[in-house]
């Protein structure tokens, strides 16, 4: 399952953001730094309108849609890294997730306190990138000593400590070990370590409901420095969403159209991750079950079946495949197959976005 963390300064929005696309969470949301103790975590599931179009096709007694857990990390502050504020404890949590929502206040509002006392988001962004670095130079110190005993008896281990020399450098310099140019089996060689610069990074540029549609002089910075990044950002307003909570599904769209928005917060931020970490969904259907898989863009047949159940990657034969627009045009399988749109797939077919799929394997 895709893992996201919500980090950011105390008093940006992060927990009134995570109440409201987990609905069912209960982070506590009030007016000062580290109301958010342990880590909330919660699972949501990824909105796609597509499902229900499957289901009536089917006639499936199930729909399950694919899930996101999305993990509320307590506010850090300047020295975090140095046990500052709650420190290191919040930081570790920080190393199992997949990406990082990064929220970062684009908004005035003299009620809620911020913790420097003034709105300045490439403040605030360098504050927290620089604790995640300072964390990651910590740990990659301590390893290295370890890494270089372990070189006289172990080939990997020389390529690990070579590689952690360069990272060392590379965060003395103040830079992210995700902006470093390394190769697949350097990659493999720290993946264990969980570094936290590391992580593809989502700027949530939470405003208030005015600058919703348009965005605003901040979001203009944060946009900026994302580019130069390679980051994603994504303009939120946390008031909003909690509002869009309280309110009926069907008067969701009304009130958010009121406010030149097109989307909720919660499809905005989960379209964002799959596009910052290349990711896409495949189908399978039937009078049992819809549902949706994740899977990482370029991957093959018998990899996407793995993602359901391992033997059906070992046993992979085919896979029977039509695309989501094909089958709807149809309006049935056998209407689809009767019109040559379903195709058998072998082990070097790449599955496709919206890929509805059944596969063949032997036991």
């Amino acid at each position: 399952m895709l893992r996201a963390g919500n980090v950011g300064l105390p008093n940006v929005g992060k927990s009134t953001l995570f109440n409201a696309v987990v609905a069912n969470a209960q982070a506590q949301a009030a007016n000062f730094p580290f109301c958010t103790i342990e880590p909330n975590v919660g699972i949501v599931s990824v909105p796609d309108e597509r499902l229900e179009t499957l289901a009536k096709i089917s006639g499936s007694e199930n729909i399950l849609p694919a899930r996101v857990e999305f993990v509320d990390i307590a506010g850090l502050v300047k020295g975090a890294s140095k046990g500052e504020g709650l420190g290191n404890q919040f930081l570790a949590n920080i190393r199992e997730v997949d990406a990082i929502v990064h929220v970062v206040r684009c908004f005035e509002n003299d009620d809620i306190t911020h913790v420097h006392g003034s709105v300045d988001p490439l403040r605030d962004i360098e504050i927290i990138n620089l604790e995640l670095i300072y964390s990651d130079l910590g740990q990659a110190e301590k390893r290295v000593e370890r890494a270089r005993k372990d070189a006289k008896q172990k080939k990997e281990a020389q390529l690990e400590a070579d590689v952690l020399d360069r990272i060392i450098t590379h965060l003395n310099d103040g830079k992210s070990v995700r902006s470093m140019a390394l190769e697949e089996e350097e990659l493999e060689a720290i993946k264990h370590l969980g570094f936290l610069t590391a992580k593809p990074v989502i700027y949530a540029a939470n405003v208030s409901e005015n600058d919703l549609s348009e965005g605003n002089k901040w979001v203009d910075e944060v946009r900026k420095l994302a580019k130069e990044e390679s980051a994603e950002v994504i303009v939120i307003s946390a008031q909003v969403e909690a509002e869009l909570v309280e309110l009926p599904e069907e008067d969701r769209e009304e009130f958010l159209a009121s406010l030149g928005a097109t989307e909720g917060g919660l499809k905005s931020l989960i379209r964002a991750t799959y596009d910052l970490l290349g990711l896409q969904t495949y189908f399978t259907t039937g009078p049992k079950e819809t549902r949706a898989w994740t899977i990482t863009k370029g991957m093959k047949a018998p990899q996407a079946a793995g993602v359901i159940h391992t033997d059906f990657e070992k046993g992979f034969i085919r896979a029977e495949t039509v695309s989501f627009t094909d089958l709807v045009d149809a309006g049935s399988m056998n209407a689809a197959k009767d019109k040559g749109k379903v195709r058998s797939e072998g082990k070097d077919y790449t599955v496709q976005e919206g890929d509805v799929m059944l596969f063949r394997f032997n036991v």
